[in-house]
């Protein structure tokens, strides 16, 4: 294999792991706002859910135990947010806020009374992380050429959670346009007067879409500490939850194409770190703080009006204010 073919395998392969997080609360956003609830607050349930993943599985030593505590902190957070939001009726961007800055400190002060490192977890040994997948034949196929590099060195050999990211997306589509809770998720966000005309309950149907987009949250929080990386550190978010949303948008609040969204963001993450330092042709050593920063500054493009017209649901934002 060539070096360049060598270097693209290992920038796809690492594309898969960064985009993770991204597909997973991609999905929570698309949830969430399809129900008619802007989440703002990806960002700080999923630090908060990497947070507790990682305290719980060093603690008890059990990586399960971790992720169970990340979807349930998470779980909490958003059910703070929906009440916030969907029963107390108040400003849905402001709240996700708040559970922004909630999360951001509680994270360090929790982290700082328990292990007294500067807010971050003890480093996690490999049985407190969660297992790596080998995908049935991978061995085999490893030395086809082609087919064996994308089958062997891309697909297999990750963590369990980019393959529940993967699945994310078809659940999610099947949930939102195969099944009667998807089609009355979607009325919610559209027309909530002619959901509640039907005798549903238009507060019920935005909680119980609250609650799973911070199941996905908190399985994007536990990859980043649990799976990915191996302990928490503080604000180890960094972002990805705005660029989670970032591509929602730029999905047009779609599975499918917030899925490729996601990929793109996450290739470009992926190639900034493979690049930093290197030579490109014209240009020369690639500058480190400008690889850094790629994904960011596609995020603040897209979001600055350069993908089209997005439509978002048409009772986006908007509290409904009769619940039954």
């Amino acid at each position: 294999m060539s070096d360049f073919l060598f270097q693209l395998v290992l920038t796809l392969d690492a594309t898969l792991r960064v985009a993770t997080p991204l597909i997973l609360c991609g999905m929570a956003g698309i949830l969430s706002e399809r129900s008619g609830v802007i989440d703002i607050g990806l960002e700080g349930k999923m630090l908060a859910g990497a947070f507790s993943a990682a305290a719980v599985a060093h603690l008890t030593g059990s990586p399960w135990a971790g992720l169970f505590a990340a979807v349930m902190t998470a779980v909490l957070l958003a059910a703070l947010h929906g009440f916030a939001c969907i029963t107390a009726r108040g400003n849905q961007v402001i709240s996700g806020l708040a559970i922004n800055i909630l999360a951001s400190a509680l994270t360090v002060t929790i982290g700082i009374a328990l292990f007294r490192r500067g807010g971050a977890t003890p480093s996690l040994t490999a049985e407190e992380r969660l297992p790596v997948v080998d995908l049935p034949l991978a061995e085999t196929l490893a030395g086809v050429p082609l087919i064996g590099d994308l089958y062997s060195e891309i697909l297999s050999g990750h963590r369990i959670l980019v393959y529940v990211a993967l699945l994310a997306v078809p659940l999610t589509a099947f949930l939102l346009y195969r099944t009667r809770f998807g089609l009355r998720l979607r009325a919610v966000g559209e027309s909530p007067e002619a959901v509640d005309s039907a005798g549903i309950s238009v507060h019920l149907m935005r909680y119980k879409a609250v609650l799973l987009a911070g199941v996905f949250c908190g399985l994007a929080g536990a990859y980043l500490s649990i799976a990915h990386g191996g302990e928490f550190g503080r604000e180890m978010s960094a972002g990805k939850g705005y660029i989670a949303l970032a591509a929602v948008i730029f999905g047009k609040w779609r599975p499918v194409p917030t899925l490729f969204a996601c990929l793109l963001f996450g290739f470009l993450g992926a190639a900034a770190d493979r690049l930093q330092g290197r030579e490109i042709p014209f240009i020369g050593a690639a500058p480190t703080d400008l690889m850094i920063a790629l994904p960011y500054i596609l995020t603040v493009v897209l979001l600055a009006g350069f993908i089209g017209k997005a439509t978002p649901p048409r009772d986006i934002g908007v509290p409904y204010p009769k619940g039954k």
